[in-house]
């Protein structure tokens, strides 16, 4: 008799196993895949990022173009992110609005900067080059995450 009771709860107990991993497994997934998605997401924004610092280093020196400002980011980034470079916006902005210190970077529209040719700058100005890219071109999971979401990258630097 002893032998059938114990049996008995052995049964229960991987019944009460299964409904428990069935319920918790879902979630440490969801969580898992999570972290996963916003660290390339991450990754995705120190690329941008370095791709517009160095293709900005480029645009500083003399007898320069826009044109090879546009080049070396869309090489960077063809080799870098894996998105359809139609989607992939570059622009090349005045920054002269960063020369006052009491400009606050947060409340800056950017599709209010006016675009330049780095070539007809003058010695000391201040020029942006800045990369958006559609999250549904980049993510791993799909836009599913995030909807309409943008990311970008960007440096200033003063033409020398």
């Amino acid at each position: 008799m002893n032998t059938i009771s114990v049996t008995t709860r052995r049964r229960r107990r991987r019944g009460s196993s299964l409904v428990e991993t069935a319920v918790v497994l879902p979630v440490f997934f969801t969580v898992l895949f999570g972290f996963i998605e916003f660290g390339h997401c991450f990754m995705t924004i120190h690329t941008l990022n370095s791709a517009a610092r160095r293709a900005a280093r480029l645009g500083v020196g003399e007898g320069v173009t826009s044109d090879d400002v546009y080049d070396l980011a869309y090489a960077i980034l063809d080799s870098a992110i894996d998105a359809d470079l139609e989607n992939v916006t570059i622009e090349i902005l005045d920054a002269s609005i960063f020369d006052d210190s009491t400009v606050d970077a947060s409340q800056i529209d950017y599709s209010q900067l006016s675009s330049v040719e780095v070539a007809d700058l003058e010695e000391r100005t201040l020029f942006m080059v800045r990369i958006e890219v559609p999250y549904s071109e980049v993510g791993i999971m799909g836009p599913r995450w995030v909807g309409n979401l943008n990311l970008y990258g960007q440096a200033v630097m003063r033409k020398e």
